[in-house]
């Protein structure tokens, strides 16, 4: 089992383990549960920094915001950074917040929904941090529409900035909003960006 020693840095570590099989990489991630780890489709290893503490302060904002909704709207379940999920090209994904309806969520084994779930979000927000570019963000964001997301967000607070995703649709882009709206993939979701910026 891999013990990974890192300096502390404000931008992401990629690292190139090759061989490394899916449960190779498991162990790897329990091995290191202190960091925030993703897989790309070619196999590098992305270990990201933990959030300073105003990105961390608008993500929660956003989750609450999410569960909030998804409580009322009763179709999904919602999840939040700390999750992984493996995408049907095989790269390994924590989206900020993510949304999944519960029909597709209940098709997994309850072994594939305690693992790094093998399905792609339905919606994800992505929060750009002190540790973020955006174009790493919005290659992110096109991985996530290529394996089947129906609606993503891109949230840039330093510019005030989002960036709205959709299958088969260009990029919408919205200069300081006050709020953004989910219709018609996530009927009502709202979100207050205030609360975020």
């Amino acid at each position: 089992m891999n013990t990974l020693q890192i300096k502390p840095s404000t931008t992401p570590l990629a690292i190139q383990l090759p061989g490394m099989t899916h449960q190779d990489f498991i162990e790897f991630c329990l091995a290191n549960r202190e960091l925030r780890i993703e897989r790309t489709a070619t196999g590098d290893i992305i270990v990201t920094p933990p959030a300073f503490s105003d990105t961390s302060h608008s993500n929660g904002r956003l989750i609450q915001q999410l569960f909030n909704w998804a409580d009322q709207d009763g179709t999904g379940i919602v999840f939040e950074s700390s999750g992984g999920f493996t995408l049907p090209n095989g790269a390994t994904r924590s989206p900020d917040a993510a949304w999944i309806l519960l029909q597709r969520w209940h098709a997994l084994t309850p072994e594939q929904q305690a693992s790094f779930a093998p399905i792609c979000p339905d919606f994800v927000i992505e929060l750009r941090s002190a540790s973020d570019t955006l174009k790493s963000l919005q290659t992110k964001m096109q991985e996530y529409l290529d394996n089947g997301l129906r609606l993503g967000f891109l949230i840039d607070r330093k510019t005030k900035t989002v960036y709205i995703y959709r299958p088969d649709q260009a990029v919408v882009t919205m200069e300081n909003p006050a709020i953004v709206s989910g219709d018609p993939e996530l009927p009502a979701l709202t979100l207050t960006m205030k609360q975020i910026w």
